[in-house]
């Protein structure tokens, strides 16, 4: 009988130790392909994913780069991260090359979570979504249709700082940019504007927001798991909308160029072929996602930073009341009011270089490819870093020194300011942040200043960068 028990004992220890040894060389063997970039590869399965996610979560994701581009003395390094084999591209040279050469080389990738969350994905693949939707966007997103937008964000902005900032002392600021962003977003993209109709989305959306680039682990209480429910709570609001929209269209109540909606209902692919109404609720979803998240951050930043920076919030300030007061009382903004808002933009794109609202982004190789002398195999992962620019010494001098003026005349060197991406890959919804930000700023600095009620509150990123504490402040309206 013992060794019968002791046979058992040799056949499980025999059977956890093979396993142990397969997973061990699935995750080696990608790395040994010759004259890969230099780095390490970290624990089995998990990888690097851990250092790579903890230094956004104490406050300084640059550095896991910088400690890797010092510690290899290369703009590439290989590493494991999100399950996948990957190399971190540094430096502007490298931006440009991956920016240059989308489908060429390398083509738009997404962790496997995003496609849970998105279904239709799954019918094609992330990167194809991505291909579609840039066809879709640019008639919407260019500044000539944006110009007709401008009044009505200013509409939009003025409800909002009149029912959530007028007559408090105290509030916070970050959760109320998101609610700016997102009510925008809402009536541009889709014409909802009813207050009690985008509650139904908000609760769910932020859910899906934190939870979607999150470990894809489907249970119970897990991010990913509320991020799966959300995301189907609001399809199906979704597709109310747009089986509403289908029959307001064919009777003439909508027009077709009113929104992204009616455009994406009415625009066939090359073969005839129009969109699925999953297909669109999805394609409204992400559009959400991509024009919230990262506005609302810009936004809530400028916030930190000019109450930080009296000085900077003097000329912002100056700025924006010449605008003020060259408008007749209820006059909107209009195009030409936002394109006098230099010195502000200069100042948002500071705030934005110090604080990327997109840390990066990941492609995959598409063919194999050698870059800077190494070699990268195909359907490796590849992640640009805006932080390897952003606050590298060489492309901005005193890189933690807040300088509007870094923006003035031609600006950055190209390629170094990357937070919409560049080249060919510039995100195609810059313009439309460009102006939401600015109505922002305009409204909330011609009413208020304001202070830090934390004043060394940290900024975390998880995946997107945020205050830890979400910027509580204390508000001084100004005199009529």
């Amino acid at each position: 009988m013992e060794l019968f028990y002791l046979t058992l004992l040799l056949l499980f220890v025999s059977f956890v130790t093979l396993s142990l040894s397969i997973l061990f060389y699935k995750h080696r063997s990608p790395f040994m392909a010759p004259n890969l970039p230099p780095g390490r590869t970290g624990y089995p399965v998990i990888g690097e994913s851990l250092e790579f996610l903890s230094t956004g979560w104490k406050g300084h994701p640059e550095k896991f780069i910088f400690d890797r581009m010092i510690k290899y003395s290369s703009h590439l390094f290989k590493t494991s991260i999100l399950g996948e084999p990957a190399v971190i591209f540094c430096g502007a040279a490298c931006n440009k090359f991956l920016f240059s050469n989308e489908n060429k080389l390398v083509a738009a990738w997404w962790p496997q979570s995003v496609n849970k969350v998105f279904p239709t994905t799954l019918q094609t693949n992330s990167k194809e979504e991505s291909r579609k939707m840039r066809k879709l966007l640019p008639n919407f997103l260019k500044p000539e249709p944006l110009q007709r937008y401008v009044g009505i964000m200013d509409t939009i902005a003025q409800r909002h700082f009149a029912s959530f900032w007028d007559n408090k002392t105290e509030l916070t600021v970050y959760p109320l940019a998101k609610r700016y962003t997102f009510l925008l977003a809402c009536r541009l993209f889709m014409s909802v504007e009813d207050v009690n109709h985008v509650a139904k989305f908000e609760n769910p959306f932020h859910l899906l927001a934190s939870g979607i680039i999150s470990m894809p682990i489907d249970l119970p209480g897990t991010p990913f798991n509320k991020a799966i429910k959300a995301a189907n709570a609001i399809r199906k609001e979704l597709l109310k909308i747009i089986r509403q929209r289908k029959v307001d269209l064919a009777e003439g109540k909508a027009l077709p160029t009113q929104d992204i909606l009616s455009h994406m209902l009415l625009t066939s692919d090359e073969n005839g072929q129009f969109m699925k109404e999953l297909d669109v609720a999805d394609k409204i979803l992400g559009l959400l996602i991509g024009g919230h998240d990262t506005a609302s951050a810009a936004c809530t930043f400028i916030v930190k930073y000019l109450a930080e920076l009296p000085h900077i919030y003097g000329k912002v300030y100056q700025e924006q009341m010449e605008i003020a007061k060259s408008k007749s009382p209820g006059e909107l903004l209009n195009w030409d009011d936002v394109n006098r808002m230099k010195y502000s933009w200069n100042v948002a794109c500071e705030v934005m270089r110090i604080a990327p609202p997109l840390q990066g982004a990941f492609r995959e190789a598409i063919n194999d490819f050698v870059f800077n002398g190494f070699s990268i195999p195909k359907g490796w992962k590849l992640y640009w870093s805006a932080n390897a620019t952003h606050k590298n010494p060489e492309y901005f001098p005193e890189p933690e020194k807040f300088d509007p003026t870094r923006f003035e005349g031609e600006g950055p060197a190209p390629y170094t300011f990357v937070p919409f991406g560049g080249g060919p890959r510039m995100c195609p919804g810059k313009e439309y942040a460009r102006l939401e930000i600015l109505v922002f700023m305009h409204n909330v600095v011609k009413r208020y200043k304001w202070e830090k009620l934390i004043p060394d509150e940290k900024i975390i990123v998880d995946p997107l960068p945020m205050p830890a504490k979400n910027l509580p402040i204390r508000l001084y309206p100004h005199k009529a």
